[in-house]
This record gives structure tokens, sequence and C-alpha cells, in this order.
């Protein structure tokens, strides 16, 4: 689990083990995350895009960038929050991920990234 906060915008990350759509056999493990994005801040924010760093147990690193989340841009007033699920297959048991959204102030027109602190992605087990 991680959960930051930068200028107002709270995200929390959580990751779930999927057995029954994993192989472990064939190298193939797959996770689903989900992520709330709580606007804790006083003005009204966009995201726009999104930008992923997800690392195997071997080190080896997978970048992911484009708009939105789950094919939306949500606008989050203050007070608001919006909640999705998605997923990501990895060929270890054990990787990570962090990023950033791209948000937007409507009112400014000013953009900024708010950081998503690393999360595990783990077998149950797997990390001692």
């Amino acid at each position: 689990m991680s959960d930051t906060t930068t200028r107002g915008i709270r995200i929390v990350a959580v990751s779930t083990y999927e057995p029954e759509r994993s192989a472990p056999g064939e190298g193939y493990f797959f996770f689903s995350y989900r992520i709330r994005i709580e606007n804790e801040g006083e003005a009204a924010v966009q995201l726009l895009s999104r930008r992923w760093i997800i690392t195997d147990d071997r080190g080896e690193v997978t970048r992911v960038e484009g708009p939105g989340v789950v094919g939306e841009t949500p606008l989050l007033q203050p007070d608001e929050a919006f909640e999705y699920t998605s997923f990501c297959p990895l060929p270890t048991q054990v990787g990570t991920m962090e990023g950033h959204f791209v948000m937007l102030l409507p009112g400014t027109g000013e953009r900024f990234e708010a950081l998503i602190s690393p999360f595990t992605l783990a077998v149950p087990g797997a990390v001692n």
C-alpha cells in the first residue's frame, strides 16, 4: 500500500495478487491494484495523464504513459474522490509500481504532478 499527498491530492494505492489469472509455471503473475484519488485541496483539479514505472524482481523496468486512467479524465471538486481498479502482469512473483498523475487546475491552467509512492506487487508469502 502507498498513501501520498501532493498539493492536496491524496493518492492511495493497494495491490492484490490474482491467482486465478496467473500462471506461475509459465512465469506469469497477475496483480490488480486499486487507486483512490481524493481532492483534499481547496480548488477543483482534473486528472490529465498518468505515468507508471513498474519494476520486476529482476530489476527490469517498464514505463507506461498515457492520457487519463481507465479511459477517464476525472474532474474532482474539493472533497470529492475518484476510485478505479486496473491490473499489472509481471514475469516475477514480486515487483513495485510508482509514478504520478498530471493534474490540471482548471481555474488557472496550472499543471502539476501528483506523486504515487512505490507500492509492492507480491504473491502472498513471497516477501518476508
